[in-house]
């Protein structure tokens, strides 16, 4: 017998003596302990926290219920409780695995390939179809609020530099880089605003970045209306906004290894722990990272 079995039934004559369990809720925990040691396949002083995520993650996207989720969870927490407390592992993993019921709902993100397909779906030369590009990129590559989009002036702008200065929450400041596409995209709609401008002979009170035919502001709706238009053109199957964009932006560059710190400055959180809920995103993604670089995860020859 492996020494995980050996483990597990002796965590079960606990329950049974120690706590009364019934026959139901014995059987209840090995089935879940027996999954859970199929899922990681090494010994219970292998197992580490993240190896705990992935298998708790691995339900979620199979579909199980929260109710269901939850149980195993509490189980894997009362093994791991109990067989530290008899000495048989050093480090109890489970202890630092938050309950289910404190897990915030996940932000919802694109892909890579979907994020770009919507940035690259306005492409004719026109006025609108360059404010509207130009509005994409800075959502997905600047990952700034839909109120800070429309409250950007032109002199915000610095595209010699890359650097936009962004009015956030509580009228903070706060600069954010932009990327190569989106500075290109700001010179066309600039060029072809300035075209319109004269044209149609607009003056402002002020210098709004972003402006409808008409020379006005483009409020948060008006914006809202915009991505929805171009997530249809791609057929998106989902409803999206401006607010997915942010998170995709946040998503992806977690994904490729920047900083939390960092991220939490280019959104302009004022809290870490607001973006921490990014550490739990795509969890599909997080299981491939693990399965690919935790030397545990391997099953042994």
């Amino acid at each position: 017998m492996t020494k995980y079995k050996t483990y597990i039934e002796n965590f079960l004559n606990h329950i049974k003596i120690q706590k009364g369990g019934s026959p139901h809720t014995q059987r209840a925990y090995k089935k879940d302990l027996e999954e859970f040691f199929h899922f990681v396949k090494v010994e219970p002083e292998k197992i580490d926290p993240l190896a705990i995520r992935g298998f708790i993650s691995e339900q979620i996207i199979k579909g199980k219920s929260k109710t269901t989720v939850a149980r195993k969870l509490s189980t894997l927490r009362s093994f791991f409780t109990y067989i530290h407390s008899e000495g048989l592992i050093q480090v109890n993993p489970a202890r630092v695995i938050s309950s289910l019921k404190s897990w915030r709902s996940l932000p919802k993100f694109l892909t890579v390939d979907d994020a770009f397909k919507l940035v690259e779906s306005a492409t004719e030369d026109k006025f609108i179809i360059q404010r509207d590009r130009a509005i994409l990129e800075i959502l997905y590559g600047c990952g700034i609020r839909v109120s800070e989009l429309c409250g950007l002036n032109i002199e915000d702008l610095d595209l010699r530099e890359g650097l936009i200065k962004v009015r956030g929450k509580g009228s903070k400041e706060r600069i954010v880089p932009t990327g190569q596409k989106a500075k290109e995209a700001l010179k066309k709609y600039l060029t072809i605003r300035q075209i319109v401008r004269i044209k149609k002979n607009l003056s402002f009170d002020e210098t709004p970045l972003f402006i409808n035919n008409r020379g006005k502001r483009l409020s948060d709706r008006q914006v809202r209306r915009i991505v929805d238009k171009y997530a249809k053109v791609i057929g998106l199957p989902e409803k999206i906004g401006p607010h997915t964009l942010r998170h995709t932006f946040a998503s992806h560059l977690l994904m490729e290894g920047a900083d939390l710190r960092v991220i939490q400055e280019l959104l302009g959180h004022a809290s870490l722990s607001t973006t921490q809920i990014y550490t739990h995103v795509d969890l599909k993604h997080l299981m491939e990272i693990y399965d690919q670089s935790h030397p545990f995860s391997k099953e042994e020859k």
